[in-house]
């Protein structure tokens, strides 16, 4: 069975409460009807409630299960636009523009909600662009101290591939930070390997990808790679990380042993980090459509509180396991 599959069942031991704020879209209820029935997660649907009802009778999903609540009747509203305001008055935000958006775009509702512990994670993007759902998550949630960067990752998993965890890997950064600087990237890295962990249970192998590997080329990209793995280095010495690698380098062990012998990955990383946003979503994206492997994500990191992206492309599978790594997120 498919790794991140048994993802549902692992979120399911312990449920958790997720939100999602796009409850008008038909992906996001037949997805919200399934991880109820399912008991992956306990689901709180935002959006016109007969929309929602409308397009599940449609799609002949079930929503019994499934707590629905317009925003705009809902008995604690005023609560959500205030804690809105408290947290972006410092920005010159007024009551009324605080009300405003949140009412109009149902993703900072749901990061409110988060923030307040009306739920233990939200999950938002598949008809709002990464921008929207990443600055709602920064809004509205507190970076981590111990990570400092907010920044995201994919989960991919390949059939029938003898390369990283049998086929499973974990990408980062391919959403978030366009040029990541050295003091990002290892926050990217550690987040990265943290969550792969925490999702399966299994020893990240850390590569830091340039064009180079170990000095074969030299540029302010290299250079940057390298500052990243003696900050890494220095803060979690226990993370089996080397760079700067080569793709090849990094995931093959007889081009490993070539080019770095000696490395402490030794051809087998589990854990790609990208040093650019163009390199990382460039590749998630080609592995994706080229060996038909599945991709769950962008999961945001670094902040106190779970939440994660959607592609606008996603399937309601998507949106599925997307849900069911945020519940696991949550479960400390």
């Amino acid at each position: 069975m498919s790794r991140i599959l048994e993802l549902r069942k692992k979120a399911g031991k312990q449920k958790k409460r997720v939100v999602l704020p796009e409850g008008e879209d038909a992906r996001v209820v037949k997805a919200a009807g399934f991880i109820a029935d399912e008991g992956i997660a306990d689901i709180l649907l935002l959006g016109n409630t007969e929309e929602i009802k409308s397009l599940a009778e449609k799609e002949k999903v079930s929503l019994d299960k499934v707590e629905i609540i317009d925003p705009s009747l809902c008995e604690n509203k005023k609560d959500i636009f205030n804690r809105y305001y408290e947290l972006r008055k410092h920005k010159g935000i007024t009551p009324e523009e605080a009300e405003k958006t949140v009412l109009e775009n149902l993703v900072y509702y749901g990061a409110v909600m988060t923030n307040m512990g009306l739920a233990d994670g939200f999950v938002a993007g598949a008809c709002h662009t990464t921008s929207t759902v990443a600055r709602a998550a920064i809004q509205c949630l507190k970076i981590d101290k111990n990570i400092g960067t907010v920044s995201s990752s994919f989960l991919m998993e390949m059939i029938n591939s003898p390369f990283g965890e049998n086929g499973l890997f974990s990408y980062g950064d391919c959403a978030i930070i366009p040029y990541p600087k050295s003091r990002q990237l290892a926050g990217i890295a550690i987040a990265t390997s943290d969550l792969f962990e925490k999702l399966f249970n299994v020893k990240p192998r850390v590569a830091l990808l340039s064009y180079s590997t170990k000095g074969s080329a030299k540029s302010d990209s290299v250079n940057n790679v390298r500052e990243a793995l003696v900050k890494i280095r220095a803060k979690r010495p226990d993370i089996i990380i080397d760079g700067e690698l080569q793709l090849d380098a990094a995931i093959v062990p007889e081009v490993a042993a070539r080019k770095c012998p000696g490395s402490v990955v030794e051809g087998k990383a589990n854990v790609l980090i990208f040093p650019n946003l163009d390199a990382g979503n460039i590749s998630y994206k080609l592995t994706q459509r080229l060996s038909n492997s599945r991709a769950v994500g962008p999961i945001i990191q670094g902040l106190d509180k779970p939440c994660s992206d959607l592609s606008r492309g996603c399937s309601w599978e998507d949106v599925v396991d997307t849900a069911a790594v945020t519940a696991i997120r949550a479960q400390g």
